[in-house]
């Protein structure tokens, strides 16, 4: 039989549950909607891909394409300097000159050799010239005109020697005059006038150093220069440099030089010391505006069509690896770890792994965030200096 009591009962239990859960709902609703309304603004821009040049700086040791030391090559004193440091000479130009009149004597005693030289030459030619008729008649024997012609002979052997004691003493004498081998600029003068000089000393009397050209040595790791060569074509060491574009001097007051120079070699082989592999750059310098022993940053550039790059400031660093905050499409952040290239553009890193075009990352303030918190995202443009 039907108890309409207990019907009564259900129908009130109901509409008490449907109440509750209303409110639920309502309250749920409601949270969601606070939530969102006092959720942080935080800049978010969308991940692109495109083309860009990258760069990087190696520091240079500077030297001109030629320099000199200039070492006395006999002793004596310096009798008179004809140059001040940092003066541009031309090739043959009398730089210093050495006192010492042995050299000047030695030459006079040679000269005097010489003429005693040829006397004893034209005796000998004399005396051949008497014997010979006299031993077709054979009033004498061959034995006195073969005497007289070895006695030629030993003359002139004589002479000949006269002539190079000559030629030794006036070489010996032009070290007297020290001249510029190169066109360039002189470099320190650490002797003056009166300083005593030998052809054994250690101490170069000055530096000349051609600087129409110079050369940019820098150094590359072991993992920088596989690098290196593995992302450029060619197949011997010489080829792949050829493809290698032009690369800049930062000069030491952070400007770029003028003109760019050309990576032409790899020197040697790696130090086993350091890991390194030196590498040389040449550079125009038609101005003179560098001079040898200067110093400096060479940029290498790399061009990318296609990469992924992300602001610095959009990243975080913890135990050497690297985070960016991504926005989920519910407006929640979670923290993802990426790999970036060794090469910078700008105030941008290269990302290799971990981002991909189309995906929203937090701009700045991902110091402040936490996995999962909800943030109010809002739209910038993170490439407009790019």
């Amino acid at each position: 039989m039907y108890n309409f009591n207990q019907f009564k009962k259900i129908s009130v239990f109901s509409i008490v549950m449907m109440s509750i859960l209303s409110s639920c709902n309502n309250k749920s609703d409601k949270d969601a909607q606070n939530a969102t309304e006092t959720a942080e603004a935080y800049p978010v821009f969308t991940i692109q891909s495109k083309p860009t040049d990258l760069y990087q700086d190696y520091p240079v040791t500077i030297d001109g394409q030629k320099v000199v030391n200039i070492q006395p090559k006999i002793d004596g004193y310096v009798q008179q300097v004809y140059v001040d440091e940092g003066a541009v000479v031309n090739k043959g130009q009398v730089l210093f000159t050495v006192f010492n009149p042995q050299y000047k004597q030695e030459l006079e005693n040679a000269e005097a050799a010489l003429i005693s030289a040829k006397a004893d030459l034209n005796s000998a030619e004399m005396a051949v010239r008497k014997v010979k008729p006299l031993v077709q008649k054979e009033i004498i024997s061959k034995f006195e005109l073969e005497s007289a012609e070895y006695t030629l002979q030993m003359r002139k052997a004589a002479l000949n020697q006269a002539y190079s004691n000559v030629a030794t003493a006036k070489t010996n004498l032009s070290y007297t005059k020290i001249v510029s081998p190169i066109n360039g600029i002189v470099g320190s003068l650490p002797l003056k006038s009166g300083s005593y000089i030998s052809s054994t000393s250690t101490t170069a009397l000055t530096t000349i150093s051609d600087t129409g050209n110079v050369f940019a040595y820098f150094t590359m790791n072991e993992k920088q220069l596989l690098e290196f060569f593995k992302d450029t074509s060619g197949v011997t060491v010489k080829d792949k440099l050829k493809q290698e574009s032009l690369v800049s001097l930062i000069l030491t007051d952070g400007t770029e030089y003028n003109y760019k120079g050309k990576l032409e070699t790899v020197l040697g082989q790696i130090d086993s010391q350091t890991g390194a592999a030196t590498f040389r750059a040449t550079f125009p310098n038609p101005q003179g505006l560098i001079r040898s022993g200067a110093s400096g940053t060479i940029r290498v550039t790399e061009h990318l069509d296609d990469a992924i790059l992300i602001p610095q400031k959009s990243t975080y660093e913890l135990q050497g690896k690297y985070f960016v905050y991504l926005v989920n499409s519910d407006n929640t952040v979670k923290n993802v770890e990426i790999e970036i290239g060794d090469l910078t553009s700008g105030q941008y890193y290269v990302v290799t792994k971990g981002l991909k075009a189309g995906d929203k990352v937090v701009f700045d303030g991902a110091s402040k965030l936490k996995n999962s918190v909800k943030i109010k995202p809002e739209t910038t443009n993170a490439y407009a200096e790019k």
